[in-house]
């Protein structure tokens, strides 16, 4: 997959978890939910357009390792809705594999790069 194709998936990733967040119900849990996943989502979208301007390997590899690590909390924060019932899994199902698929595609990304020499 090109850069400006992961850039597109990225950024569409953050748009579909803005919107299940919004869905949340407006209690303190779901607020706290909400700011959580929209902060972790939209993450891996502008780091993953840093990582693609690196201006090092080094850099490069930083990034990606950010953007793991935001995909993964982006994973936990879906799963702690399901696992609330503050939305049925149906919603959240197709945003989960999304977030556990790009986790598979940095994975490979970062080990490429930090072995590549």
């Amino acid at each position: 997959m090109e850069s400006e194709e992961l850039m597109l998936r990225t950024k569409q990733f953050a748009h579909r978890c803005v919107k299940l967040a919004n869905a949340l119900p407006t209690q303190t849990l779901g607020k706290h939910i909400q700011s959580q996943l929209i902060r972790s989502a939209t993450s891996v979208a502008a780091n993953y357009r840093a990582a693609c301007r690196a201006q090092s390997k080094a850099t490069f590899v930083a990034k990606l390792s950010i953007v793991l690590e935001e995909a993964d909390e982006s994973h936990f924060w879906m799963e702690f809705i399901v696992d609330e019932g503050l939305l049925k899994k149906e919603q959240v199902t197709p945003l989960l594999t999304e977030a556990d698929e790009l986790t598979a595609i940095f994975v490979s990304s970062r080990k490429t790069a930090k072995y590549r020499k």
